[in-house]
């Protein structure tokens, strides 16, 4: 069993899939970190942009269901090309929301240095691989897990 920690500006009781929103690194999902401090840095931002007061809610979640079958997983272990379309995909605004289909989606955090980079490589200011380069460089690359579905979220035990 792993600790998971949800970062917001209210505190959680129930897990509601329509109050998030799309176009974010992996999607409409329900983002959670195994990082403390990474939650809680969430928690604040949070406030800034809506108000509130700084929560975080810890789940416990058994982590082999990710590679048991139950559940449909997209893991990224690090700053590839194929995260970098995927994050591209579902950041998208110009489309409609990209749908793909995962019950839960691993990987690293496009963060606000990650954003700029984007921003970047988006506006056509630099290659996809100068891009991926500058991410390699980059120091405290952070994990998020995205539960996509409520078949999911059902895995996920509130403490």
């Amino acid at each position: 069993m792993i600790k998971l920690y949800h970062g917001s500006n209210v505190e959680i009781e129930k897990i509601d899939l329509t109050k998030s929103r799309p176009f974010k690194d992996f999607g409409k999902a329900f983002y959670l970190s195994a990082n403390e401090q990474q939650a809680w840095e969430r928690a604040y931002a949070a406030i800034t942009l809506w108000g509130g007061n700084p929560s975080v809610t810890p789940f416990e979640f058994d982590e082999q269901l990710m590679d048991s079958g139950e559940l449909k997983v997209m893991k990224f272990d690090a700053y590839t090309e194929d995260w970098a379309d995927f994050i591209f995909a579902n950041r998208d605004r110009r489309k409609p929301a990209f749908h793909h289909g995962y019950d839960i989606v691993y990987g690293p955090i496009a963060n606000d240095k990650v954003g700029e980079q984007v921003a970047l490589f988006k506006g056509g200011y630099i290659s996809k691989e100068r891009f991926l380069k500058k991410l390699k460089l980059m120091r405290g690359i952070t994990f998020q897990y995205a539960f996509c579905t409520e078949a999911a979220i059902s895995k996920l035990k509130k403490l």
